[in-house]
């Protein structure tokens, strides 16, 4: 009620509010059509793409290979990752393993006693160590680096599982000497454990089926996404090494070397199975970094991009790269403003105004096909999977505060450290990670912003249906699940581990 009277007065009294928010809403429709229509150029260039095929080819020798295990705190999975590696279809000798341990708990231990076991049978492995966490995962990498005798560098986070193939399926294309990297598919372990790990495994599908197959084959920029991938190391110290003055080392270097003229190789076919965080809070963490990490990488790589010699289309299709997380505080915005929106169209005045706006929703149809040709391109039950869009579609509302803060963070160069994503080696419904130990117990005050918005969207849907605005329903329906649903999710998994702990 008192929304309701303070909208019908600031509309009636104060035109200058209901042309505020027109202009408002009319900006932040049209940043999410420019980033949703671009869903359009992925799947034109996919269906485009699609028949053609590369010769896979052939391993010629045994190159020496150094495989970099950055390991903090991982007290569930280090043995899972050590004992994947050691198991890689490869001749001992030219197989190097490093462990780059900034571990400040028991799992010191336990790869004490998985190195040792390994040394034993003849492996070549090393437990390296630091002084501090200088760098975090950029500066282990860089200290990895500098000792290591492999050719080729390959990297898995604690979470992953290689293949004992992978080495086999991914050396062969590096008989180009241009190519600098080949990066694998994430595939999911746990991907049914619950409606939170399915939303992220679809979302992560759409960014490896359709952005990193469609943008390699199309001849644009892609990028090394930190794990389940081999570098040249010429490459890397071409590139000038890892770097850590962003939060995504990974995304930085991709594109200092692809600048350089390195080719990088993406492969659809072949995957890395990986962990998805089941506790929504350790989520959010991950999403913050990614978010956060890719802004920094873009105030810092564009300039760069736009001064190199590289073709136009590149640059303008690097740009959509390396700021599309930009579209979260207008998906917050857009939010916001759907309210009073509907309180101004009620006055009449602007026909013309909500007419135009009615062609945004193309965005959303751009964003459907995108998701659709993602799942439909691997999965042949992708008719139950793409029920999952609307679900994705209001995580991606309800994740908006959490990474809208990441992006102001990321535009005005405030800096945190690399938090990492917690794993509690999870795969079947049975597993719990409620009794593991580095479950966050903390609710972040960002929590009462989300219910606080969340009650705003419920308003917003009463409103809807009293002004028998139905068309407006579905989109403020989705805006409060996603509100309410992270901020449910967070509470109750905070609470719950706490509760645990007490016990």
């Amino acid at each position: 009620m008192v929304l309701a009277f303070f909208f019908r007065q600031e509309i009636v009294e104060n035109p200058f509010f209901s042309d505020f928010v027109l202009t408002l809403y009319f900006i932040s429709l049209l940043m999410l059509f420019t980033f949703g229509a671009h869903g359009f150029v992925m799947v034109y260039h996919y269906l485009k793409q699609r028949k053609t095929s590369a010769d896979v080819p052939s391993l010629v020798g045994r190159p020496v290979v150094t495989v970099q295990l950055p390991i903090f705190n991982e007290l569930y999975v280090v043995n899972r990752i050590i004992d994947a590696v050691c198991n890689l279809e490869y001749p001992k000798d030219k197989l190097e393993v490093q462990v780059l341990d900034d571990s400040t708990d028991e799992t010191v231990h336990l790869i004490q006693v998985s190195v040792e076991k390994y040394r034993s049978l003849g492996f070549d492995i090393k437990h390296i160590r630091r002084d501090d966490r200088a760098g975090f995962k950029a500066g282990a990498l860089r200290t990895g680096l500098a000792q290591a005798r492999g050719e080729f560098i390959a990297i898995f986070d604690a979470d992953f599982v290689p293949r004992s193939d992978f080495l086999l399926n991914t050396l062969p294309y590096f008989a180009d000497q241009r190519v600098g990297m080949v990066q694998t598919r994430w595939e999911h372990l746990n991907d049914d454990y619950s409606f939170l790990t399915r939303t992220q495994a679809f979302a992560l599908d759409g960014h490896f089926v359709m952005e990193q197959a469609v943008r390699n084959k199309a001849g644009y920029f892609i990028n090394f996404n930190g794990t389940g991938g081999i570098w040249r190391r010429r490459c890397i110290e071409d590139a000038g090494n890892w770097q850590s003055d962003t939060l995504t080392e990974d995304l930085d270097l991709s594109y200092r070397a692809q600048i350089k003229g390195w080719k990088f190789k993406y492969l659809n076919d072949v995957t890395s199975p990986a962990e998805l965080p089941a506790e929504v809070n350790a989520l959010k963490s991950q999403q913050f970094r990614w978010t956060k990490g890719a802004i920094e990488t873009a105030r810092k790589m564009l300039p760069t991009v736009w001064r190199s010699n590289i073709p136009l289309r590149v640059k303008l299709h690097s740009t959509f790269h390396l700021t599309n997380n930009i579209v979260f505080p207008f998906i917050l915005l857009a939010g916001i403003l759907n309210v009073p929106l509907m309180y101004i169209k009620q006055q009449g005045g602007h026909e013309l105004y909500f007419s135009l706006m009615s062609v945004f929703v193309l965005a959303f149809v751009g964003s459907f096909l995108f998701y659709l040709f993602s799942q439909k391109s691997v999965y042949p039950d992708w008719r139950r999977r793409i029920l999952l869009f609307p679900l994705f579609m209001a995580a991606s509302m309800g994740f908006a505060v959490n990474n809208s803060r990441a992006v102001f963070e990321g535009l005005f160069r405030k800096k945190s450290e690399f938090i990492r994503t917690p794993k509690y080696a999870i795969k079947e419904k049975k597993d719990s990670w409620l009794d593991k130990k580095y479950v966050g117990k903390k609710i972040d005050w960002m929590v009462v912003v989300e219910i606080a918005l969340a009650f705003y969207c419920f308003f917003g849907v009463i409103s809807s249906l009293y002004f028998l605005e139905i068309a407006a329903v579905p989109f403020q329906l989705l805006f409060f699940f996603g509100f309410s649903s992270v901020a449910v999710l967070s509470i109750k998994h905070a609470l719950a581990a706490r509760k645990l702990s007490h016990d």
